[in-house]
């Protein structure tokens, strides 16, 4: 679209020090995008798609930088430079130092208006800096902001002079020892929390408006039965002036209108609906003029797309997600946007972009984007692309505070009155952000219980706030029994919540499938996934089990699924792609073709032999190491104990058990009956902690190292699936405990095609 090609009219600044004197500081991965990024080439793109103006200026590049006390004055001298956009604690801003809650991180560079912005309203717009911010113009403080994550601008026209301007920004950021939300951040990153992130982490720029009266932002609505779209202008000020809108189809006018209260409706002939498929978009081209000839006041560019998000019933009175009315099944990773070289801040637009273009390449239609707001292009690109998008609030979580709400729990997280007004006042701001990318389809106020408060009352604010989207209950743990969807995690999964009448049922988080690939790793030892594995071969055949399991949901009613993750992060090796996106682990022709099918008709779910997960389930077993022969058809297994399964200790995570193991190994047996050979696709449905051995008829059906934390599939081996006969089969099963919880149940199902 052509407004986005007007950042080439960026005005250019000369650096206030010497470019060649940068380096990034020491990280134990970069991109290949990192690699490219010096001074004079970082982010040089127009940072606010959704309202695109000709003059602006970049102020990406060098600064200063110094760390003081909190108690401290601004510095006399400066500590060295620092690459902005990216964070202090990051490799690219060149510093990689951690900044703590008692300590201020300041900023400092000279700054000159050109000629051309005389008589008119300069504005210093911030991306986003984390998390209170402060900021100076030649010794005048010109305004102030409290959140991490979403814009915020301010007037520095008074505090201006001819010549060079001195620029500082101070900025205090508590990180986990605070009650504000940081997403994943932690002092001391472990697990599936990370490195954190203190101060200026997107971009920074200077814009001319004038002094009359400037468009702020822009609201805009569709509707798809009327084939309307209404655009609205939030102004900096009352003015009488007439506010003009023309629509654009490619280079074609189609629309255009005009009106005295900064808000139009237009018709749209033929509109043609925004879909994953099909992600069209319209231009605008946007005036405000004065009542006197000549007086034009604001010219912009901007954008939309015709789209309709809501719930209802399918065809069989299933509650299912609808995209312009129809339904349409979502599935797509949670992304974490995470960068080994600049943490929150994506090296580049480039590279921001490849993660989305893989997951169009794979096959997926949405992403969750997970505890974080990207910076404004990330949206545009998902508009253009055609991704659906699921918004997360970042999550406020203290150390050592009671803010963290287990499964089951009856008490929601406790928080002060200023700090749930301080969440609702960035959740309001989160909101009227990103509310004009017509790609996000649904709010996610909670994660989890991380920080998740009041939470009926929240979802139902945002619910109130933004009727033209979907509000998901608390994605995962404890639902309070409001929200558009009712989200379950389930790793590896898949799984789904039964079918409700005025909900709909989606699988939020499952999947994790770990593989680390030496060479590509944050940490050569210690990294995690929920199941993990050695080879790529294997991670792929899980992953398509993992499909095939849950094509028989969406059936049943699941609306949607969250794989997790795009990429691996720090420690966790659980992605698509290793973090440095050098590797995608699946390949992208075979994986389209997975989720291609997940559209078609739902296979039937057939159970073969049942698992102890919902009704016992009678076995033989001994905890004293059998004669040869154990596993075959034909053993006497007649001395062996008898009761249900399964079988483990109470406090194993995912487990039902009915019989207790204390024991290091334990030996179990059953017999079924089959009719008829299956012929469908046959899985082993298994909860094991920790090595399992599973045989059939005396042959070796599967294998399975380590342990899990829940049921879940896999394939038998194809000596295992040709060992079953028509009528009497032996199951057989070896378990060996090495230590901390331990647990044992298995069972066989069959995927019956559509017919």
């Amino acid at each position: 679209m052509r407004f986005l090609l007007i950042g080439a009219a960026v005005l250019a600044l000369s650096p206030n020090v010497r470019s060649a004197d940068w380096k990034p500081a020491p990280t134990p991965l970069t991109t290949k995008w990192g690699k490219q990024v010096t001074p004079d080439n970082v982010w040089k793109e127009y940072p606010r798609p959704q309202l695109v103006r000709k003059e602006w200026q970049n102020l990406n590049g060098l600064w200063d930088y110094a760390i003081t006390p909190k108690s401290g004055d601004k510095p006399d001298k400066w500590d060295g430079q620092i690459l902005v956009p990216f964070c202090v604690e990051s490799s690219l801003s060149g510093v990689g130092k951690t900044v703590t809650k008692d300590q201020y991180l300041w900023y400092h560079r000279a700054v000159e208006v050109p000629a051309g912005w005389k008589d008119q309203r300069v504005l210093l717009n911030f991306g986003a800096v984390d998390y209170e911010t402060a900021v100076f113009v030649n010794g005048k403080e010109i305004g102030s902001h409290k959140g991490g994550f979403v814009p915020f601008t301010l007037d520095m026209t008074d505090a201006l002079k001819p010549g060079a301007n001195e620029l500082i920004v101070r900025v205090w950021d508590p990180t986990d020892e605070g009650a504000q939300p940081r997403g994943k951040q932690k002092l001391k990153p472990e697990g599936i929390w990370y490195t954190p992130v203190t101060g200026i982490w997107q971009t920074v720029w200077m814009e001319p408006v004038s002094k009359v009266g400037s468009i702020e932002s822009l609201a805009i609505t569709t509707d798809i039965s009327r084939g309307e779209v209404t655009v609205r202008a939030k102004m900096s000020r009352e003015f009488g002036a007439a506010f003009q809108v023309q629509v654009l189809d490619g280079d074609k006018a189609v629309g255009e209108e005009s009106s005295t209260d900064f808000g139009c409706t237009i018709k749209i002939p033929d509109a043609k609906l925004w879909t994953p498929d099909t992600p069209h978009l319209y231009t605008l081209r946007l005036n405000v003029v004065g009542m006197q000839a000549g007086s034009n006041y604001d010219s912009a560019e901007s954008y939309f797309a015709m789209r309709k998000i809501s719930v209802g019933k399918d065809e069989k009175g299933l509650m299912r997600m609808l995209l312009n009315d129809k339904p349409l099944f979502q599935v797509g990773p949670l992304d974490q946007g995470w960068w080994p070289d600049g943490l929150l801040t994506p090296p580049s637009d480039e590279a921001m972009a490849y993660d989305l273009k893989v997951l169009k390449s794979v096959g997926m239609n949405m992403l969750r984007k997970h505890i974080k707001v990207e910076p404004a292009r990330l949206y545009y690109h998902c508009d253009k692309l055609g991704l659906l998008v699921w918004q997360d609030m970042p999550s406020a979580m203290g150390a050592g505070r009671k803010h963290f709400v287990g499964p089951g729990a009856k008490d929601d997280a406790e928080f002060t009155t200023e700090e749930k007004k301080q969440f609702l006042v960035e959740l309001k701001a989160m909101i009227d952000h990103l509310s004009f990318f017509q790609s996000i389809v649904v709010w996610v106020p909670f994660n989890e219980g991380w920080g998740q408060h009041d939470t009926n009352d929240v979802l139902k604010w945002v619910k109130d706030y933004d009727k033209t989207r979907l509000v998901d209950g608390p994605s995962g743990w404890q639902d309070r029994g409001f929200g558009d969807m009712k989200d379950m995690h389930n790793y590896p999964g898949p799984g789904m919540f039964p079918p409700m009448p005025d909900r709909v049922s989606v699988l939020g988080e499952f999947g994790g499938l770990g593989l680390p690939i030496k060479g590509h790793l944050w940490k050569d030892k210690d990294n995690w996934g929920y199941q993990s594995f050695k080879t790529i071969p294997e991670l792929r055949t899980a992953y398509h089990t993992l499909m095939l399991r849950m094509h028989p949901l969406i059936g049943k009613g699941l609306s949607a699924a969250v794989y997790t993750q795009t990429t691996d992060v720090e420690v966790e090796v659980n992605g698509l792609m290793t973090y440095d996106r050098e590797i995608i682990k699946l390949d992208p022709k075979e994986t389209m073709a997975w989720h291609k099918a997940l559209f078609g008709p739902a296979p039937e779910e057939k159970t073969l032999v049942a698992t102890s997960e919902t009704e016992a389930q009678t076995w033989r077993y001994t905890t004293d190491k059998p004669a040869a022969g154990w596993e075959k058809a034909d053993f006497d297994a007649g001395k062996w104990a008898e009761g249900p399964g399964g079988f483990g200790t109470r406090m194993t995570p995912g487990s039902v058990v009915r019989t207790e193991w204390k024991t290091d190994d334990i030996w179990i047996r059953r017999s079924f009956e089959l009719k008829d050979v299956p012929t469908g696709e046959i899985f082993l449905r298994i909860h094991h902690d920790e090595d399992a051995a599973v045989y059939i008829n005396g042959v070796l059906a599967a294998k399975r190292p380590g342990y899990v934390s829940s049921y879940y599939s896999v394939p038998l081996t194809p000596e295992g699936r040709a060992a079953l006969k028509a009528g009497k089969n032996t199951i057989a099963v070896h378990c060996k405990q090495t230590g901390g919880g331990q647990y044992i149940d298995v069972g066989l199902v069959e995927l019956v095609p559509a017919k």
